[in-house]
């Protein structure tokens, strides 16, 4: 199993990103597929997630900015960060609920 994170940059408050994260080693389509972070010094936290079948959730601190999506085709589950905060800042890690963490993509919101 293998989990590839990225999209992750330095971006002004009230700024946009998208994360991917490509997967392998596992039926991707039948797996229900979750974004974490890792701010510095604090706990991983989950972020929101996405079913096979393409139902969502998201944490209360990213809903309304922040959209979980995947294409079963590419194996890829993606994040699209909309206004973006300082707090958000942190390394986001993509997981199957099954797999060992990959290496992250940092995401740093600063003016």
């Amino acid at each position: 199993v293998q989990l590839v994170e990225s999209g992750g940059s330095l971006v002004q408050p009230g700024g946009s990103l998208r994360l991917s994260c490509v997967a392998s080693g596992f039926t991707f389509s039948r797996y229900r597929m979750s974004w974490y972070r890792q701010a510095p010094g604090k706990e991983r936290e989950w972020v929101a997630h996405i079913s096979s079948l393409g139902g969502t959730s998201y944490a209360s601190s990213v809903k309304g900015r922040f959209t979980i999506s995947r294409d079963n085709a590419k194996n890829t589950v993606y994040l699209q960060m909309n206004s973006l905060r300082s707090e958000d800042t942190a390394v986001y890690y993509c997981n199957n609920g099954e797999s060992a963490w990959g290496q992250g993509t940092q995401v740093t919101v600063s003016a």
